[in-house]
C-alpha cells in the first residue's frame, strides 16, 4: 500500500519573528511565498516542500533542517553572493556533500548534495 503523505513542512521555530524571517529572505533569495497568520512565514521549496519560520521562543535554536541542493558549489556561491558564509563542505565519498550554517537563533541550516552513482 502507497503511503497518502504528500507534503512536508519543515518548521523553524524563532524568537525574533522580524530578524529570523529576514535572515531567510536572504538566505533563499526572496521573500516568504506565504504569511499564513502573524509571524508565520514559509517558503515554498520544492513541489510539496515548505520551510515555515514562527514564533515559539521556547523551542527557538533547537532545530535541524536538511535542504537538498543539485549543485553544493552554486548554493555556496549564492550564499556568499547574499552575505551568508555557509561553513566548511564535508563529503562523505559516494553519498552526500554537506555545509551547514546556523541562523541568527541558533537553529542549523544543512544544505546536502547526493552524490551518489546514478544521481
Amino acid at each position: 500500500m502507497r503511503s497518502p503523505i504528500n507534503s512536508l513542512v519543515a518548521v523553524i521555530p524563532v524568537k525574533d519573528f522580524d530578524k529570523a524571517s529576514a535572515w531567510y529572505a536572504t538566505l533563499l533569495g526572496r521573500e516568504a511565498d506565504l504569511i499564513p497568520v502573524d509571524e508565520v512565514a514559509e517558503w515554498q521549496l520544492a513541489e510539496g516542500a515548505w520551510l515555515q519560520v514562527s514564533i515559539d521562543p521556547e523551542r527557538a535554536g533547537s532545530t535541524t533542517v536538511v535542504i537538498g541542493v543539485d549543485d553544493l558549489e552554486q548554493q555556496r556561491q549564492l550564499c556568499n553572493d547574499a552575505g551568508i558564509t555557509l561553513g566548511d563542505v564535508q563529503e562523505y565519498p559516494g553519498v552526500i556533500k554537506m555545509a551547514d550554517i546556523c541562523d541568527p537563533e541558533g537553529n542549523k541550516v544543512s544544505f546536502v548534495e547526493d552524490i551518489s552513482e546514478g544521481n
